[in-house]
């Protein structure tokens, strides 16, 4: 007999061969959210060219080099006993959904369209990466929702029945970087907390409950795969993005090594920042010359080369190394292997969720001078900085349009249903804008600013 539409089985989730972390880590590679990370800018961008990392493969990088180190952890440390997967002291297959999911809250155009977002926002809650993260998962993924759907994740939001992806408590844990609660009216001239939305603040304190039952709630929560998660991205964004910007020829290892003090300074003031201990411009030059010592071993730092012969040396080098696909990879694939061997676990017996890994100090320094050289040298560029500002154009004039009386009517129809249970709270319709525009690709925001504005786009192209 056939079933009507609508009624089709829904599997168990106590199935005993599927463990709770591989139903979750399904649930991530299936979703749209995470799909549409393809279509949104890492360094370059993506739209321009298929030979740069764009956000989905930026994640799933992040992915494997975090379920690396958890293999690794797991081998160097003693078990909680058994062995089942999730009786090891980290579960990777965890550390790779948080992976997949760290970056499924940013917006188009990177950092240049969460700067728009927030400003559009900051009477409302502000715009914050990691909190739109937790949003979506939560909240706004189109996989569960209902009255009943506390039996699958031990919770719900008593005001909102969406709830994401329903992924299991410990799974949402792993995305919490920040343990803040992002007010919902910033003071004039405040920098915005890194967190959770106010609206979400429910969420997370369940969250905790599950995870860590019984923990001084004042303590600062974060689990373990989540630390280990934000090792591997910082690990990943310190070496690939390298590897994109020799590749795109904006960075050279003899134009590295030759940065003017300014750029220098710049770096060592945002190292010193991350570190919490004093970095010097020296330390900062002396510590790419050592990540760059696959270069001529007689060629050192200490003041200009003497003969010409030696200075076309380097040149060669330098030019090989950055021009060469085989180079670039060897450099990369030694940082990583070389960071991810340098993690460490502080393993706590108390609440195991609340183990914390760290990078031993030495590495910690070379991937906090590359990340944010890398930064400074490439996102503070002119060449980038006119893309980063059509970015912040496109975002912020659809925001407005949206934002406009009708303007919801320029959203696909569940958005629009939202929008009139909403209707007269202010801070849930503009929230409500936001989700959407923050789920755009750039190529959609793209189209869909020219869609506004009557440039040569088809009118009538779905939304």
């Amino acid at each position: 007999m056939a079933r009507r539409l609508g009624t089709s089985r829904r599997r168990s989730d106590h199935e005993p061969w599927r463990e709770t972390a591989r139903r979750d880590y399904a649930r991530v590679v299936h979703s749209p959210s995470f799909r549409r990370l393809q279509g949104k800018t890492q360094l370059f961008p993506g739209h321009e060219s298929d030979y740069f990392r764009n956000r989905l493969t930026h994640s799933i990088e992040v992915a494997q080099i975090a379920e690396s180190i958890a293999h690794r952890l797991n081998a160097v440390v003693p078990r909680l006993g058994g062995d089942k997967p999730d009786q090891y002291a980290i579960n990777p297959r965890l550390c790779m959904t948080a992976g997949l999911m760290h970056d499924l809250g940013h917006p188009p155009f990177g950092h240049n369209g969460e700067k728009a977002l927030d400003d559009k926002m900051s009477s409302y809650g502000g715009f914050e990466g990691n909190a739109q993260t937790l949003r979506i998962v939560t909240r706004l993924e189109k996989k569960i929702s209902g009255q009943g759907a506390e039996k699958l994740t031990g919770f719900h939001g008593p005001k909102d029945l969406r709830l994401g992806l329903g992924l299991a408590p410990r799974t949402i844990a792993s995305i919490i970087k920040y343990d803040h609660r992002i007010p919902h009216v910033r003071e004039q001239g405040a920098d915005l907390v890194k967190g959770y939305y106010a609206d979400d603040a429910e969420v997370v304190m369940r969250v905790k409950d599950a995870v860590a039952p019984g923990r001084d709630s004042s303590l600062e929560f974060k689990t373990i795969e989540c630390m280990v998660m934000d090792i591997a991205d910082d690990i990943a964004y310190s070496t690939y993005d390298l590897e994109d910007s020799l590749k795109a020829g904006f960075l050279t290892p003899i134009e590295i090594l030759a940065s003017d003090e300014d750029l220098l300074d710049r770096v060592a003031r945002k190292v010193t920042k991350e570190l919490k201990s004093p970095v010097e411009r020296t330390e900062v030059l002396a510590t790419l010359w050592d990540i760059f010592s696959v270069m001529p071993q007689h060629m050192t730092p200490e003041g200009p080369v003497e003969e010409t012969y030696n200075a076309v040396e380097l040149y060669r080098a330098s030019r090989h190394l950055s021009g060469c696909g085989y180079h670039r990879t060897e450099l990369t694939s030694e940082l990583v292997g070389e960071f991810i061997n340098a993690v460490e676990l502080e393993y706590d017996e108390e609440f195991p969720s609340q183990s914390r890994a760290m990078l031993r100090a030495d590495a910690r320094l070379k991937v906090e001078v590359l990340k944010n050289y890398t930064y400074e040298a490439t996102i503070f560029s002119s060449r980038l900085k006119v893309a980063e500002f059509r970015g912040y154009e496109v975002v912020s004039e659809i925001f407005d349009a949206l934002s406009k009386t009708k303007g919801y009517l320029l959203m696909p129809d569940d958005v629009r249903i939202l929008h009139e249970r909403v209707e007269c709270n202010a801070t849930a319709r503009m929230r409500l804008i936001c989700d959407f525009v923050a789920g755009m690709t750039d190529r959609y925001a793209v189209e869909f600013y020219g869609r506004l504005h009557s440039d040569a786009q088809s009118m009538f192209k779905p939304i």
